[in-house]
């Protein structure tokens, strides 16, 4: 696997290199102090994963990303929480906060890997075969696989391709989140933004920014909290007022 980074200060781009040697042994094909020498490079280098700052000049880490081909993977690198949400719905990896803690990198990088293993094992070919009241049908690597909805956990929209995530295993299959949600029971699970869906059984605590669910913290989506809270406290948490 391989990666670029992309931030417009000299000694962040430094820092983040050594950071990436140290938890990984990814290669680090260039580093650029923009979008536009990025995207000079990426169009003659297949890049696999790219570690990008948003707040730059010209051309933003979130209209950067916007630019990249499907199977270019994002991991954003930044000073500003606040732009932790808009980075999920740009389908990014990971959101890593100046200064970068390496348990986080080393977190961050593993999940691009298994992305990566992922969308290369053509993911065109694994198929939503069918699905019953209790059970879908996938098919993948020339076999069906029968996964139980209670089994999923949650279910992650990765641009055009869905990975469905389970205790012990992940699958991805080739179809927008959208048209998955249609075809699981909606009493059984419900969006929370616009890159995930969860079990509502699965969910173990929240906050009005985050769903913490087996280890996982899942975004939840500012169109979403309305429904999300009338579904949990039946109208008696408000979406608009933070839990103090």
């Amino acid at each position: 696997m391989n990666c670029i980074i992309v931030d417009d200060e000299p000694l962040a781009r430094q820092e983040m290199q050594a950071l990436i040697k140290e938890v990984s042994n990814i290669e680090i094909l260039g580093e650029f102090s923009n979008a536009r020498a990025a995207l000079d490079f990426l169009s003659t280098n297949d890049t696999d994963l790219i570690f990008l700052d948003i707040e730059m000049p010209m051309v933003s880490g979130i209209e950067f990303a916007g630019l990249l081909p499907a199977p270019t993977l994002v991991i954003f690198t930044t000073a500003y929480p606040q732009y932790a949400l808009k980075s999920y719905e740009l389908d990014a990896i990971d959101y890593l906060l100046k200064p970068v803690d390496t348990f986080r990198l080393d977190k961050a990088i593993k999940k691009a890997e298994l992305y990566k293993s992922l969308l290369s094992n053509h993911p065109e070919q694994n198929t939503l075969e069918g699905n019953t009241a209790d059970f879908l049908l996938i098919k993948s690597d020339r076999r069906f696989h029968k996964i139980k909805y209670n089994d999923i956990r949650f279910i992650e929209g990765l641009k055009d391709y869905v990975v469905i995530h389970m205790a012990n295993q992940k699958l991805i299959t080739a179809m927008n989140l959208k048209t998955f949600h249609q075809k699981i029971p909606q009493d059984l699970f419900i969006r929370v933004s616009k890159s995930y869906i969860v079990n509502k059984n699965c969910i173990e605590s929240f906050d009005h920014h985050t769903i913490y669910l087996n280890g996982n913290d899942l975004p939840l989506g500012e169109f979403y909290k309305k429904e999300f809270f009338s579904l949990f406290s039946g109208g008696t948490i408000s979406a608009d007022r933070e839990i103090s």
